[in-house]
C-alpha cells in the first residue's frame, strides 16, 4: 500500500471499515442530517419530543422550488469561480506526479455574494426568511440529488476519469464511499474546489446571514447569542477564504477522494451539522448575556488566530523554502523525502517549530476550541442537540489524526521518526 492509499485501517479495520462502516454511513446519515433539522425546528431541541410523536411525522419533502434554488446557488459559484479574476495557484504534486491547479478569487467571491444577498434582501428581490422556513425542503432535496450524483461520479471515475489519479477497487460499496477520483475536473475546473469551497463554504455563511436575519423577524433584535456564535462563524469562514491557497494542502484535496465521504458530506451533512447551532438560537434568544457572549465570542477569536497562525507558520516555512522566522527564531526543520507513483523522488520539510511543536496537530485542537466557543451561546437551553456538530467534529478530527499519521509514516519514513520525536504530542501537549 503506498503513502497515497487510504485502504480500511484507523479506529477500526478489516471488512467492518472498508463495508459495513460506510454501509451504515451511507443508510443513516441522510435521515440523521433531516433530522437535526426537524429536533430544531420543530421539537424545540428535545430528542424526547421527536421520539415521542414520531420520527417521521412532519418530514419534508423535496420540490422544485429547493431544487431550482440549488441550480441557482450550484451556477452563482461556477460562474463567480470561472469569472472573477483571481491568480492561478498548483497544489501540492498528487501521488501520479499530477499538480491540479486552482483560481484564487475566494475573497473576492465571498464579498460580491454578500453583496447580492444584500441587494436582495434590501430590495426585496429575496427574503432570507424563506431560507430558514423552507430548511426542510433544501436539505431533502440537496441529499437526494447528491446521493444521484455520487453514482454519477463513480461510473465516470470508473468508465472516464478526468484525472490521473483515479483508482477503483472490487468492492462498491467502498468506492462509492471513498470516491474513485482524487481531483476530478469538469470543464477544466477542480470540483472539488467548486463544491467545497464555493457551493458548501459560501453556503455555510450565506445560511447563516439568513438565520440571523429570521431571528431579527421573529424577535425585533438580534440576540447576543445568536450575535457571538453566528459572528465566530462568518469569521472562521473568512479565515478559510483568507487561507484558501493553504487549504489546498490539506487532507481533504490532498488524499481524500471525491465519493459520498466529500461530496454529499459537503451538499447536505455540512449545511444540516454546522449550521444546527445557527438554526437553533433563531427561536431560542435570551439564553446568555452580553458578558457571557462576549467571553464566548473573544474564546473564539483567540482559537481562530491560532488556527490560522499554525496554518500560516507552516505554508510561510514551504512557500519560501524555511527562510523565515517561527515565533521570532530560525525554524526547526527537518528534511523529508517521498516518491510518488511515477517514480519521481521529491524532496519537503518538516517544520518542527512554533505550533507544530506544540502539537502535530495543534490546528485540530484550536479547531475544536472554536467550535466550544460558538456553540457555547447555546448552553444555557439545556439540550445536545447543539453540541452535536462539536461531538461529529471531535471524532472527525481524531480519526483523522490518525489517518494522516499512517499516511505520513509511510510517506516520509525515518524523517517523520525524527519529527516525532521533536514533537511527541498529537492534539493535547502533555496528554495525547
Amino acid at each position: 500500500m503506498s503513502w497515497a492509499e487510504d485502504r480500511p485501517g484507523g479506529l477500526f479495520g478489516g471488512r467492518f471499515r472498508s463495508t459495513w462502516l460506510p454501509a451504515a454511513t451511507i443508510l443513516i446519515t441522510p435521515l440523521l442530517a433531516v433530522l437535526f433539522w426537524k429536533v430544531a425546528v420543530q421539537h424545540d431541541g428535545s430528542v424526547l419530543d421527536l421520539l415521542g410523536t414520531g420520527l417521521f411525522r412532519g418530514w419534508p419533502l423535496p420540490s422544485l422550488w429547493a431544487l431550482k434554488t440549488l441550480v441557482i446557488w450550484c451556477g452563482l459559484q461556477w460562474l463567480l469561480l470561472v469569472a472573477l479574476p483571481g491568480r492561478q495557484h498548483l497544489g501540492p504534486p498528487a501521488p501520479s506526479g499530477e499538480r491540479p491547479r486552482y483560481r484564487l478569487n475566494g475573497e473576492l467571491a465571498l464579498l460580491v455574494t454578500l453583496i447580492l444577498w444584500l441587494v436582495g434582501r434590501g430590495t426585496g428581490l429575496f427574503d432570507p426568511g424563506v431560507v430558514y422556513d423552507r430548511f426542510g425542503e433544501l436539505l431533502v432535496t440537496s441529499s437526494l440529488l447528491a446521493l444521484l450524483i455520487c453514482a454519477g461520479l463513480y461510473r465516470r471515475g470508473v468508465d472516464s476519469p478526468s484525472c490521473a489519479d483515479a483508482s477503483a477497487s472490487d468492492n462498491l460499496i467502498w468506492d462509492y464511499w471513498n470516491g474513485v477520483e482524487l481531483h476530478p475536473r469538469l470543464f477544466g475546473v477542480e470540483l472539488k474546489q467548486w463544491i467545497n469551497c464555493r457551493v458548501a463554504m459560501m453556503g455555510w455563511f450565506v445560511l447563516l446571514l439568513c438565520f440571523a436575519q429570521k431571528q431579527v423577524d421573529l424577535h425585533g433584535r438580534l440576540d447576543p447569542a445568536m450575535a457571538a456564535s453566528v459572528g465566530l462563524q462568518l469569521l472562521y469562514i473568512l479565515k478559510f477564504f483568507r487561507w484558501e491557497s493553504g487549504y489546498f494542502a490539506t487532507l481533504d484535496i490532498t488524499h481524500d477522494r471525491f465519493g459520498f465521504y466529500l461530496f454529499w458530506g459537503l451538499m447536505a451533512w455540512l449545511p444540516s451539522l454546522y449550521t444546527l447551532v445557527g438554526l437553533y438560537l433563531v427561536d431560542h434568544p435570551g439564553g446568555m448575556g452580553a458578558g457571557a457572549a462576549f467571553f464566548c465570542f473573544a474564546l473564539g477569536v483567540a482559537a481562530l488566530w491560532a488556527n490560522y497562525d499554525a496554518d500560516a507558520q507552516r505554508q510561510r516555512v514551504r512557500e519560501t523554502g524555511g527562510k523565515t522566522l517561527v515565533w521570532g527564531q530560525v525554524p526547526d526543520l527537518i528534511d523529508a523525502s517521498y516518491t510518488t507513483d511515477d517514480g519521481e523522488r521529491r524532496q519537503t520539510i518538516l517544520l518542527a517549530s512554533g505550533w507544530w511543536k506544540v502539537g502535530r496537530k495543534f490546528n485540530y485542537t484550536a479547531e475544536l476550541t472554536l467550535a466550544a466557543a460558538w456553540t457555547l451561546p447555546a448552553f444555557a437551553f439545556g439540550h445536545l442537540l447543539p453540541w452535536s456538530y462539536l461531538i461529529f467534529l471531535t471524532i472527525l478530527l481524531v480519526d483523522r489524526t490518525r489517518r494522516d499519521e499512517r499516511r505520513c509514516a509511510a510517506k516520509y519514513g525515518e524523517a517523520w521518526d525524527a519529527y516525532k520525536r521533536k514533537a511527541p504530542f498529537r492534539m493535547i501537549p502533555g496528554f495525547w
